[in-house]
Protein backbone atom coordinates (compact mmCIF):
# COMPACT_ATOMS: atom_id res chain seq x y z
CA UNK A 1 0.00 0.00 0.00
CA UNK A 2 1.51 3.35 -0.97
CA UNK A 3 2.44 5.81 1.76
CA UNK A 4 -0.06 8.43 0.57
CA UNK A 5 -2.98 5.96 0.82
CA UNK A 6 -1.87 4.90 4.31
CA UNK A 7 -1.58 8.53 5.40
CA UNK A 8 -4.99 9.36 3.93
CA UNK A 9 -6.54 6.31 5.64
CA UNK A 10 -4.97 7.28 8.99
CA UNK A 11 -6.21 10.87 8.72
CA UNK A 12 -9.71 9.65 7.81
CA UNK A 13 -9.75 7.24 10.81
CA UNK A 14 -8.52 10.00 13.13
CA UNK A 15 -11.22 12.32 11.77
CA UNK A 16 -13.97 9.71 12.40
CA UNK A 17 -12.81 9.05 15.99
CA UNK A 18 -12.58 12.80 16.70
CA UNK A 19 -16.09 13.32 15.31
CA UNK A 20 -17.51 10.44 17.41
CA UNK A 21 -15.79 11.75 20.56
CA UNK A 22 -17.14 15.26 19.93
CA UNK A 23 -20.66 13.87 19.35
CA UNK A 24 -20.56 11.97 22.64
CA UNK A 25 -19.36 15.10 24.49
CA UNK A 26 -22.14 17.25 22.97
CA UNK A 27 -24.79 14.63 23.79
CA UNK A 28 -23.60 14.36 27.41
CA UNK A 29 -23.66 18.17 27.78
CA UNK A 30 -27.14 18.42 26.27
CA UNK A 31 -28.54 15.75 28.57
CA UNK A 32 -27.01 17.36 31.64
CA UNK A 33 -28.13 20.86 30.62
CA UNK A 34 -31.72 19.68 30.03
CA UNK A 35 -31.87 18.08 33.50
CA UNK A 36 -30.56 21.24 35.15
CA UNK A 37 -32.95 23.42 33.13
CA UNK A 38 -35.90 21.26 34.27
CA UNK A 39 -35.39 21.99 37.99
CA UNK A 40 -34.65 25.67 37.57
CA UNK A 41 -38.06 26.47 36.06
CA UNK A 42 -40.31 24.43 38.38
CA UNK A 43 -43.07 26.77 39.59
CA UNK A 44 -44.66 26.24 42.99
CA UNK A 45 -47.29 27.84 45.19
CA UNK A 46 -47.83 27.33 48.93
CA UNK A 47 -50.71 28.83 50.93
CA UNK A 48 -53.32 27.98 53.60
CA UNK A 49 -57.11 28.30 53.71
CA UNK A 50 -59.81 27.30 56.21
CA UNK A 51 -62.72 24.93 55.53
CA UNK A 52 -65.92 25.49 57.54
CA UNK A 53 -68.29 22.51 57.73
CA UNK A 54 -71.69 22.91 59.37
CA UNK A 55 -73.74 19.77 60.01
CA UNK A 56 -77.09 19.82 58.14
CA UNK A 57 -76.16 23.08 56.41
CA UNK A 58 -72.99 22.44 54.36
CA UNK A 59 -72.49 18.78 55.27
CA UNK A 60 -75.03 15.95 55.38
CA UNK A 61 -75.09 12.28 56.37
CA UNK A 62 -76.50 10.33 53.41
CA UNK A 63 -76.04 6.71 54.51
CA UNK A 64 -75.79 5.78 58.19
CA UNK A 65 -72.96 3.50 59.24
CA UNK A 66 -73.45 -0.09 60.36
CA UNK A 67 -71.14 -0.60 63.34
CA UNK A 68 -68.80 1.31 65.64
CA UNK A 69 -69.05 4.52 67.62
CA UNK A 70 -72.06 6.79 67.41
CA UNK A 71 -72.06 10.09 65.53
CA UNK A 72 -70.08 12.86 67.24
CA UNK A 73 -67.97 15.84 66.12
CA UNK A 74 -65.04 13.47 65.50
CA UNK A 75 -66.53 10.01 64.84
CA UNK A 76 -69.11 8.29 62.66
CA UNK A 77 -70.03 4.60 62.43
CA UNK A 78 -68.17 2.42 59.91
CA UNK A 79 -69.72 2.76 56.42
CA UNK A 80 -71.25 6.20 56.98
CA UNK A 81 -71.45 8.25 53.77
CA UNK A 82 -71.19 12.00 54.18
CA UNK A 83 -71.40 14.72 51.49
CA UNK A 84 -70.27 18.31 51.83
CA UNK A 85 -70.14 21.65 50.06
CA UNK A 86 -68.12 23.82 52.43
CA UNK A 87 -66.88 27.41 52.14
CA UNK A 88 -63.13 28.11 52.12
CA UNK A 89 -61.90 31.32 53.71
CA UNK A 90 -58.58 33.08 54.25
CA UNK A 91 -58.93 32.98 58.05
CA UNK A 92 -60.16 30.59 60.73
CA UNK A 93 -63.29 32.71 61.37
CA UNK A 94 -66.29 32.14 59.10
CA UNK A 95 -66.54 35.91 58.49
CA UNK A 96 -63.08 35.88 56.81
CA UNK A 97 -62.82 36.51 53.06
CA UNK A 98 -64.46 33.72 50.99
CA UNK A 99 -62.09 32.47 48.25
CA UNK A 100 -63.53 29.09 47.28
CA UNK A 101 -65.47 25.94 48.09
CA UNK A 102 -64.71 22.33 48.84
CA UNK A 103 -67.30 19.82 47.67
CA UNK A 104 -67.14 16.08 47.88
CA UNK A 105 -67.87 12.94 49.81
CA UNK A 106 -66.34 10.90 52.61
CA UNK A 107 -67.04 7.31 53.61
CA UNK A 108 -66.04 6.15 57.09
CA UNK A 109 -63.51 3.36 56.54
CA UNK A 110 -62.08 2.96 60.04
CA UNK A 111 -63.82 0.71 62.54
CA UNK A 112 -62.84 3.27 65.20
CA UNK A 113 -64.98 5.89 63.37
CA UNK A 114 -62.02 8.26 63.02
CA UNK A 115 -60.87 7.52 59.46
CA UNK A 116 -62.49 7.90 56.07
CA UNK A 117 -61.78 7.82 52.36
CA UNK A 118 -62.35 11.33 50.99
CA UNK A 119 -62.84 12.66 47.48
CA UNK A 120 -63.14 16.40 46.90
CA UNK A 121 -63.15 19.11 44.26
CA UNK A 122 -61.69 22.35 45.59
CA UNK A 123 -62.74 25.40 43.56
CA UNK A 124 -60.58 28.49 44.12
CA UNK A 125 -60.83 32.17 43.20
CA UNK A 126 -57.51 33.59 44.40
CA UNK A 127 -55.94 36.93 43.44
CA UNK A 128 -53.74 35.44 40.67
CA UNK A 129 -55.16 31.92 40.23
CA UNK A 130 -58.65 30.64 39.41
CA UNK A 131 -59.68 27.03 38.84
CA UNK A 132 -60.17 23.78 40.69
CA UNK A 133 -58.13 20.98 42.24
CA UNK A 134 -59.26 17.39 42.67
CA UNK A 135 -57.97 15.47 45.68
CA UNK A 136 -58.46 11.95 46.98
CA UNK A 137 -57.12 10.05 49.95
CA UNK A 138 -57.49 8.97 53.52
CA UNK A 139 -58.60 11.45 56.17
CA UNK A 140 -58.10 11.14 59.91
CA UNK A 141 -60.69 13.20 61.77
CA UNK A 142 -58.44 14.41 64.60
CA UNK A 143 -54.92 14.32 63.04
CA UNK A 144 -53.35 16.03 59.99
CA UNK A 145 -53.91 14.13 56.73
CA UNK A 146 -52.17 14.49 53.35
CA UNK A 147 -54.32 14.27 50.22
CA UNK A 148 -52.60 13.91 46.84
CA UNK A 149 -53.78 16.18 44.03
CA UNK A 150 -55.01 14.04 41.13
CA UNK A 151 -56.05 16.78 38.72
CA UNK A 152 -56.81 20.43 38.15
CA UNK A 153 -58.59 22.91 35.89
CA UNK A 154 -58.08 26.54 34.88
CA UNK A 155 -54.86 27.97 36.28
CA UNK A 156 -54.32 24.65 38.10
CA UNK A 157 -54.22 22.53 34.93
CA UNK A 158 -51.38 19.95 35.14
CA UNK A 159 -50.65 20.90 38.76
CA UNK A 160 -49.14 18.26 41.06
CA UNK A 161 -48.70 18.19 44.80
CA UNK A 162 -50.79 17.63 47.91
CA UNK A 163 -53.16 19.29 50.38
CA UNK A 164 -52.75 18.77 54.13
CA UNK A 165 -55.98 18.92 56.13
CA UNK A 166 -55.66 19.58 59.89
CA UNK A 167 -58.46 20.03 62.43
CA UNK A 168 -58.55 23.49 64.02
CA UNK A 169 -61.87 23.58 65.88
CA UNK A 170 -63.96 20.42 66.41
CA UNK A 171 -66.36 21.90 69.01
CA UNK A 172 -69.90 22.95 68.12
CA UNK A 173 -72.09 22.46 65.08
CA UNK A 174 -69.47 23.98 62.73
CA UNK A 175 -66.06 22.34 62.54
CA UNK A 176 -63.03 24.09 61.03
CA UNK A 177 -60.10 22.53 59.18
CA UNK A 178 -56.92 24.21 58.01
CA UNK A 179 -56.00 23.27 54.43
CA UNK A 180 -52.34 23.74 53.49
CA UNK A 181 -51.73 23.69 49.73
CA UNK A 182 -48.40 22.53 48.26
CA UNK A 183 -48.70 22.95 44.48
CA UNK A 184 -46.09 22.31 41.79
CA UNK A 185 -46.37 22.87 38.04
CA UNK A 186 -44.24 20.74 35.71
CA UNK A 187 -42.13 22.63 33.14
CA UNK A 188 -44.46 21.74 30.25
CA UNK A 189 -47.52 23.36 31.91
Amino acid sequence: MPLSSLLLSSIFTLFIFSFLYLSIEIEAETTYHHHHHHHRHLRSLHFSLFQHETINKTGYFIVPGVVGPSVSQTTTPFGTMFVFHDPLTTGAHRASKLVGTSEGTAITSGLDGLQSISIAKISLRLKHHTGSLSIVGGTHNVKPSNHPIVGGTGDFLFVQGYVTSSPVDLVGITVVYKLEFHLYWPPYA
